[in-house]
């Protein structure tokens, strides 16, 4: 847990020195630079207050605004939400989306580790952390951001065999989030989640697999019919020892058949008679 606290704090650290190395760009902009700044504010001023539309924009509250200066990123980094102020001539701006992103990955070809050929597809859920650094350091990063993702993907599925792919889907959602996250986090991105939604096997495989299945149950449903049998029989031996114990007991048994018979409402009874009783006849 020490570390992963270490790892983010050391993540952030970095991310706060990169976008203050970009930002301190206005005291690179030299004489000239000053001196059209200047000029933009004096042409503002000249032309009040038609320059005032021009000057003024709004950022709504889901979105940043990203301002250049002849070319440089102004200090104190995204601005918004609500009103800002730019100068005409010499400021530029780019507003960036900081809602959540959703994006579906395609269906991906992997081969596992243990030599199967699945098609796997997959959502992630990602959003801008840090403005500044999605426009400076990415030319776009939602595409960067879907093409990782197929990567990653592929790369993390051919480290697994077909059983770890179909029972350990949140290991392998939160391992490839893990690695999303770190390689975005130069582009200012935080990916907050990633689910695999559908593994497809080949039809072959599948009707192996059912076989298997199949095969499986069957075996199971034989052993527990043997258990039954033999439990059966077992329960039969003590019965019969236990009748054998009081020869009445025999007859009263006959007579519980007669009666459980005779309560179906049938046209035939079988009633079996002694063995002894046909040996008598026999010896005759």
């Amino acid at each position: 847990m020490d570390n992963a606290e270490e790892k983010v704090a050391m993540r952030e650290s970095k991310r706060r020195e990169r976008q203050s190395a970009l930002e301190d760009s206005d005291n690179d902009i030299g004489l000239c630079g000053w001196l059209l700044v200047a000029l933009s504010i004096l042409l503002m001023l000249l032309t009040l207050p038609i320059s005032i539309w021009m000057c003024i924009k709004i950022v709504k509250e889901y979105e940043r605004a990203i301002i250049f200066r002849l070319g440089r990123i102004l200090r104190g980094g995204a601005k918004g939400p609500g009103l800002f102020f730019i100068l005409p001539c010499t400021d530029s701006f780019i507003n960036v989306d900081m809602r959540t992103i959703t994006f579906d990955i395609p269906p991906q070809e992997v081969l596992t580790k243990d030599s199967v050929t699945v098609s796997v597809d997959g959502v992630v859920y990602y959003r801008v952390q840090n403005a500044t650094l999605a426009v400076a350091n990415i030319t776009n990063a939602d595409a960067a951001t879907r093409l990782l993702a197929q990567t990653t993907l592929r790369n993390v599925l051919g480290t697994k065999s077909l059983a770890e792919i179909l029972s350990d889907r949140e290991e392998i959602a939160h391992s490839m989030q893990s690695t999303l996250d770190d390689a975005t986090d130069d582009w200012g991105i935080k990916v907050e989640r990633v689910e695999i939604k559908d593994v497809k096997l080949p039809v072959q495989l599948q009707r192996a697999m059912a076989a298997e299945a199949e095969a499986t149950r069957e075996a199971r449903a034989k052993v527990i019919a043997a258990e039954g049998e033999m439990n059966a029989s077992r329960a039969l031996k003590e019965a019969s020892l236990v009748i054998a114990e009081s020869p009445s007991g025999l007859q009263l048994r006959y007579l519980q058949t007669l009666s459980t018979i005779a309560a179906e409402k049938n046209s035939t009874i079988i009633f079996p008679l002694p063995m002894e009783m046909m040996q008598a006849f026999m010896k005759r």
